[in-house]
């Protein structure tokens, strides 16, 4: 039996990748909106082929270790962008 969250008014679901297995349990909103995320995340995963797949996964590890970085990189590129740099 589901318990409800009064303090968000979300009872709690466990959802169940038939993909992969993974089991996900949600009480918010925010929480039941990851789940669409990782059913878009496998959609991503099947469009690329190995090397893309090792190589946006290197990239992703770098950045989401240190999130100061991504932001800058992305400044960083903007601006590059605007002065015809090689972004």
């Amino acid at each position: 039996m589901n318990t409800p969250d009064t303090t968000s008014g979300w009872d709690q679901v466990t959802y169940r990748c038939v993909r992969c297995g993974a089991e996900q349990t949600v009480t918010t909103e925010s929480a039941y909106l990851a789940v669409g995320v990782h059913s878009d995340a496998h959609d991503l995963w099947d469009r690329l082929n190995s090397i893309e797949r090792d190589g946006l996964a290197s990239i992703l590890r770098t950045i989401l270790s240190a999130p100061d970085l991504g932001a800058e990189f992305l400044a960083l590129a903007q601006r590059e962008t605007r002065a015809g740099g090689n972004a």
